[in-house]
């Protein structure tokens, strides 16, 4: 679909890359010729990743918890001093599990807000910094549909994502001018091992989540990292502050992404909930 040198020589870090949706946009940015810094908590998984997407050591990786303001500049700065730059920040580090919220402690909540929505305003105030001062860049969050919507027992997401759009929407305003462009992705359900295994743990689950889409199946990672190529890219250059939702109607058709569990018994769904997280 795209040429590969799409990305040329575009310095992209992603946080959360080592795994998940982070690692399928990442090796469709390093097959259209940019270069990567991966971010993430497991040093484990960014070096297996490294190795697959280049085994000359080409990727830089570097070990950090966005949930820690000093952690994210120590990434940046490392980021910094391999590439002399950065041009394209991803911010898709997150936390999710489902949950009656009034079996959430604080620590959990504070957990997944932290990661997402404090993690994010880390990295893009640190990488922002840096893209005021060249006059250029491109941030890119990954979101989800209930950011807008809300959505019953993942409130803390709900929560985060919610307010990770009101800042993609507030600095593409105020950041624009000085040329740097902020945008968003909103995916529904995309199979990746770490995230089914959170959110649709059994069988019913998936079942239930495939058929409120309209399209009647999940959306393929390679469909999220064509989205992502293109929003990065010089082929949108006058895109600014936009969410782009990428599921199938999803969210049309049915609100909330895990709404239908309202459907289910208080107690038999919170005993269901708690057997999912041992």
């Amino acid at each position: 679909m795209f040429r590969n040198d799409l990305l040329a020589e575009k310095v992209i870090l992603i946080t959360g890359g080592g795994s998940g949706l982070g690692l399928v946009m990442a090796r469709a940015f390093a097959a259209h010729g940019a270069r990567l810094s991966l971010v993430s908590r497991d040093r484990g998984r960014l070096v297996a990743a490294a190795q697959e997407l280049d085994p000359g050591g080409a990727v830089h990786v570097h070990a950090a918890d966005v949930r820690d303001p000093a952690a994210v500049q120590a990434a940046v700065d490392s980021a910094l001093a391999r590439f002399g730059r950065i041009d394209v920040l991803v911010n898709n580090a997150a936390g999710n599990f489902l949950a009656a919220t009034e079996d959430l402690s604080a620590n959990a909540f504070d957990a997944v807000v932290r990661i997402v929505l404090h993690g994010t305003f880390h990295m893009t105030s640190a990488v922002g910094r840096h893209m005021l001062e060249r006059g250029a860049g491109t941030i890119l969050n990954i979101l989800a549909t209930y950011a807008w919507t809300g959505s019953a027992f993942v409130v803390p997401s709900a929560a985060a994502k919610a307010g990770v759009l009101a800042m993609t929407r507030s600095l593409a305003v105020e950041w624009g001018g000085a040329g740097i462009r902020v945008n968003a992705i909103a995916p529904g359900p995309i199979p990746t091992e770490g995230a089914f295994s959170r959110l649709l743990p059994t069988p019913e689950l998936e079942q239930s989540a495939r058929e409120r889409i309209p399209m009647k199946r999940f959306g393929e990672p390679g469909e999220l990292a064509n989205l992502a190529l293109f929003l990065v890219s010089d082929a949108s250059p006058y895109i600014n502050g936009e969410c782009v939702t990428i599921d199938g109607g999803g969210w049309m058709n049915a609100g909330g992404q895990f709404n239908q569990l309202t459907r289910i018994p208080r107690e038999e769904l919170r005993e269901r909930l708690r057997g999912f997280r041992r």
